[in-house]
């Protein structure tokens, strides 16, 4: 109830069921699953992190196969910095923006949606051009990819929070899958959650692949199932009339 739940005026959240929903949940609920059989353990008994990185971007926690917290909220918008949104934002900064008029409401959204993120910050929302350009010296970029990781380890941090630990932490996604520097520099500074990478391995990893050093907590490089895990989903409900054995969908 916590992380789903806005520090509102109770009035408004009753009238318009405001709370945070979370996204993704498809792609989480497929890493959850496709985790535990990876690394040969219950579903039930694995904490995870799990990392989706595309053009939109969230973290999951997944304690028990389920969803117990995650970066996305009302909207797609809240949370990690993504190809062409923001992510979160002071509500207050867009406040100022609206009110003096300095643009309005419509312009705030489109910007926030469409013309921000990796594509305000560096001007593309292609991280491999974003990462190539960083290579070459161009300062933007190397913000770009800096901001971008700073939000993204905080999160990882914070899901790791949500579930008193972590045994694994997954990367999918476009970016999660095919960025090996991003995963790199998401996972250094993060050995106080026992989360290291093997070099060689990170760097050649094609989707499934184990990326971290052994005897550590597990890192994982998954590709992204969503496909599957509809179909999972569908013949949980045509079948047996119940549920998949991990629905990481909104928080809990």
């Amino acid at each position: 109830m916590a992380a789903r739940t806005y520090a509102l005026p109770a009035a408004w959240s009753r009238r318009w069921a405001l709370r945070r929903y979370g996204f993704h949940g498809l792609s989480h609920a497929w890493v959850a699953r496709r985790a535990a059989q990876l690394v040969g353990r219950d579903g039930e008994e694995l904490r995870i992190v799990s990392c989706h990185l595309g053009a939109g971007a969230s973290v999951c926690a997944i304690g028990s196969g389920r969803s117990l917290d995650t970066s996305m909220g009302f909207t797609p918008l809240e949370g990690l910095v993504m190809a062409t949104r923001a992510g979160s934002v002071d509500p207050g900064l867009l406040l100022w923006l609206i009110e003096g008029q300095r643009l309005s409401a419509a312009e705030v959204a489109h910007g926030l949606e469409s013309e921000a993120g990796l594509s305000g910050l560096a001007g593309t929302a292609d991280m491999r051009e974003v990462l190539a350009r960083a290579d070459q010296g161009e300062a933007s970029a190397r913000l770009a990819i800096d901001v971008y990781v700073h939000r993204l380890r905080a999160g990882i941090a914070a899901m790791a929070a949500a579930l008193q630990g972590l045994d694994v932490l997954v990367f999918t996604g476009g970016v999660g899958e095919h960025a090996p520097e991003i995963r790199r520099l998401a996972v250094a500074g993060l050995g106080f959650l026992d989360l290291y990478l093997d070099p060689d391995l990170n760097q050649t990893a094609e989707p499934d692949a184990q990326v971290g050093r052994p005897a550590h907590a597990k890192v994982l490089v998954l590709a992204a199932r969503e496909d599957l895990e509809i179909a999972a989903q569908v013949q949980a409900v045509l079948c047996r009339g119940g549920r998949p054995e991990s629905p990481a969908t909104a928080p809990a």
